[in-house]
């Protein structure tokens, strides 16, 4: 019976410090990373302000060849829209909401299964011959003291599929 009381405490004092720790985590994240590409920045914003582009270079659609995909409004820049369903890789859409090419690309990104909106951007800088991307994404995880602890994690999660789909944007690049 002591040994019941001992887990239930602990279990209690677990639940008070996910829940209670949770709220006191700031519900903000940011994940960004930055690679030079040797070619012009046109050629690279080719490849992001087309939605259809992105099955080329993404890491997501890289490990899910079988995604089902759903594009509308046009067919790329600002308003230009895409739906994935994806058993591997989860449910989302994301909308360019603002486009000045060839120099930055805004995006929406909304996740169903969390019920979150992130947004971010893709800023190109032409240095030389060469093209410095910047692929950011800036988050709120809301009210939900779980997600917030998840919020602490997410360059830790995000961020390699960020070096991957860059890593690939850039050799796609560099062979056209």
């Amino acid at each position: 019976m002591k040994v019941l009381k001992v887990v239930l405490i602990a279990l209690v004092a677990l639940g008070l410090l996910v829940g209670v720790g949770g709220l006191l985590i700031s519900p903000q994240f940011t994940v960004s990373r930055t690679l030079t590409v040797n070619a012009a920045p046109e050629k690279i914003y080719a490849l992001i302000a087309d939605p259809r582009a992105w099955q080329q270079w993404s890491a997501w659609n890289q490990r899910d060849p079988a995604m089902a995909i759903e594009y509308s409004g046009p067919a790329s820049g600002s308003g230009a829209v895409w739906a994935w369903k994806s058993k591997s890789q989860g449910d989302g859409r994301m909308t360019f909401i603002k486009a000045e090419p060839p120099k930055r690309l805004g995006y929406e990104l909304f996740f169903p299964d969390f019920g979150t909106t992130s947004t971010g951007d893709f800023r190109l800088e032409s240095n030389g011959g060469a093209t410095q991307v910047t692929w950011t994404m800036n988050g709120d995880m809301g009210g939900n003291p779980v997600y917030r602890w998840m919020g602490l994690f997410m360059d830790r999660m995000v961020g390699p599929d960020f070096d991957a789909g860059l890593a690939n944007l850039k050799n796609l690049a560099e062979k056209r």
